[in-house]
């Protein structure tokens, strides 16, 4: 028997939040979802999911129909609604594209680029205080985190502060933050002429909240290795790391 990632008590309050996005519950929702969730963990190839969830086609197809309708992105944000908005902290974070990922039937960007390693996708995130994803938006690999800055924290909520590396270093991005009524706290590089007097060190340590969400979001192999072709299937699985932290909560 394959290994399950939801308690009763964890499906119970997941399947009352599905339903409330039009999901028919049918007596194979759970192992359905579990089946999503199983490889979303492996990174299995979809046909190599086990009989134990029913027929792997049947499982894609549902993924497949609920990332065109947006289903596990909604169930995230559903989640998001009381985030520690005191500290925000921004960052990306480049995800290796397999392969199986290439090739797509569909027109427009599937946010696949080049980079320095090799064809990949790039993770743009805020997190709260807590170290909980806020949101996230997914991008080639070749998109400079700051150009991604304003997309991410405009889908955030208002941060006390907005905590970045040198990447966010542009003054632009510095006014939009403070326009949003946060306060930036991103180090200025060692060509400025500017300097960091107005840093906050000891915040600015914390900034490892977000690397230790990544670190989290990679255990999950399909999350590490972008396998989708689309890029609305790849935003799925990222939706399902994150909402899945969320749900004990």
């Amino acid at each position: 028997m394959p290994r399950l990632m939801l308690s009763d008590e964890l499906w119970l309050k997941l399947k009352l939040i599905l339903l409330q996005f039009g999901v028919y519950d049918k007596r194979s929702l759970r192992m359905t979802v579990e089946g999503m969730l199983y490889r979303m963990c492996t990174g299995l190839p979809w046909r190599d999911l086990p009989d134990y969830f029913g027929h792997w086609n049947s499982v894609y197809k549902k993924f497949n129909a609920w990332s065109a309708k947006g289903i596990w992105p909604k169930v995230f944000e559903f989640f998001v609604v009381e985030p520690d908005l005191e500290w925000g902290f921004i960052d990306g974070s480049y995800v290796k594209a397999h392969q199986h990922s290439s090739g797509a039937a569909a027109a427009g960007d599937q946010a696949i680029g080049r980079s320095r390693a090799g064809y990949t996708s790039k993770i743009h995130m805020v997190v709260d205080g807590f170290g909980l994803t806020v949101h996230f938006e997914i991008t080639g690999g070749q998109t400079h985190d700051s150009s991604a800055a304003d997309d991410v924290l405009e889908g955030a909520d208002l941060f006390e502060y907005v905590i970045g590396d040198k990447g966010y270093d542009k003054e632009p991005l510095r006014q939009k933050i403070r326009d949003r009524g946060s306060i930036p706290m991103i180090p200025r590089r060692r060509n400025s002429t500017v300097g960091n007097d107005d840093m906050d060190w000891g915040l600015y340590k914390n900034r490892h909240l977000i690397e230790n969400q990544f670190a989290r979001l990679k255990h999950y192999r399909a999350v590490a290795t972008r396998y989708d072709k689309l890029k609305r299937n790849f935003e799925s699985v990222v939706a399902m790391a994150c909402a899945i932290q969320w749900l004990p909560i």
